[in-house]
């Protein structure tokens, strides 16, 4: 039986979760989709917003849709949601779960690996951030969960571009991409966002897409470090000094192939040490006397490979990885990975 295809709609509190799935939950789209409220408070002000009669755990929309309110565990809702679609009691072909504003997606998207049951009926297939194009600076400033979102995200919905300048949605454009240059940007006006920029991203699988600029990333880190003389053009550049995000990422390049177990034991060890800071990883990795690429990736300390497609005899081969988490050292990360190379 085919994975259900999930996907995480994360984002601070007031982004615009809420007013995007009421749209996804009322339009006729012809999808099947069960949404899953994952509330943390004994009260849920979003359920009363999303549907008027909340007596009901699940309540089935109009269109096809369901919306699920879960108070607590949200395996038992997957598990729930999947035996009753089983008895045939439930119809839905996706599923997107809507985080609380002040929720870290982590322990959301790792529920999808570590549950058997869990990761019997149900696929990740993309974490969606809806940032708040007004009062992101701030928020990022302020609060590391903002910080944990965007780092999280295979996608990033602007909301309220409306409300900014040209100049202040570029800026705040460049630090998410610091954050996160893994993630492609799009816009949410009102709620409305194409279904397509929502659903079946595949953002969070397996594959050798990696969306990476490493130029762009370099090119910030030697604009940090070089002390020079200002000029007009300068200015916006030197604004990211006032915003150390403590959530950055790194890219790791090579065209030497890496040792099998000395990679394994060296990534072992980072996942033991900083796995609970380590927010998102993901590489093509090149490997000693093999002809397939290694797909590799994770989520604090869970960690996964999956073989890839075959090198092509055209193609430069090389291995390139980006992580993204919270005060990494990335000169310990980039010297041990040199070490594993053959």
């Amino acid at each position: 039986m085919a994975l259900i295809p999930t996907t995480i709609l994360t984002g601070f509190l007031g982004a615009g979760k809420t007013t995007l799935l009421n749209r996804i939950l009322r339009e006729p789209h012809g999808y099947k989709i069960a949404v899953i409220e994952n509330e943390f408070g004994p009260e849920n002000i979003d359920n009363e917003i999303l549907v008027q009669d909340s007596n009901e755990q699940i309540v089935e929309m109009n269109n096809g849709c369901i919306c699920c309110t879960v108070r607590g565990d949200l395996i038992v809702a997957l598990a729930t949601l999947a035996q009753k679609r089983n008895a045939g009691e439930l119809q839905f072909d996706r599923v997107v779960i809507e985080t609380t504003g002040l929720a870290n997606p982590g322990p959301v998207a790792q529920t999808f690996f570590m549950d058997d049951e869990v990761a019997t009926h149900y696929m990740l297939d993309a974490v969606i951030t809806v940032v708040d194009a007004r009062h992101a600076m701030q928020q990022l400033d302020e609060h590391e969960e903002a910080q944990r979102q965007v780092g999280f995200a295979d996608k990033i919905l602007l909301s309220k571009i409306d409300l900014v300048g040209n100049s202040e949605l570029n800026t705040l454009a460049n630090r998410l991409k610091r954050i996160n240059p893994r993630a492609s940007i799009g816009k949410v006006e009102f709620g409305n966002a194409p279904i397509s920029e929502v659903l079946d991203i595949r953002g969070f699988n397996l594959n050798d897409k990696l969306d990476i600029d490493p130029d762009f990333l370099a090119a910030e880190h030697e604009h940090e470090h070089h002390d020079h003389d200002c000029d007009a053009d300068c200015s916006h550049d030197h604004h990211h000094a006032h915003h150390a995000d403590d959530i950055a990422a790194f890219v790791f390049k090579s065209e030497r192939p890496f040792h099998v177990a000395r990679l394994d034991e060296f990534l072992g060890g980072l996942v033991q040490v900083y796995g609970p800071r380590m927010l998102r990883y993901k590489g093509v990795l090149l490997m000693e006397n093999a002809d397939r690429k290694v797909i590799f990736q994770g989520v604090h300390q869970t960690m996964g490979t999956d073989i890839g497609a075959k090198w092509a005899e055209n193609e430069t081969r090389g291995s390139k990885l980006v992580f993204i988490g919270k005060n990494l050292p990335s000169d310990i990360f980039i010297r041990g990975l040199e070490q594993c190379l053959v």
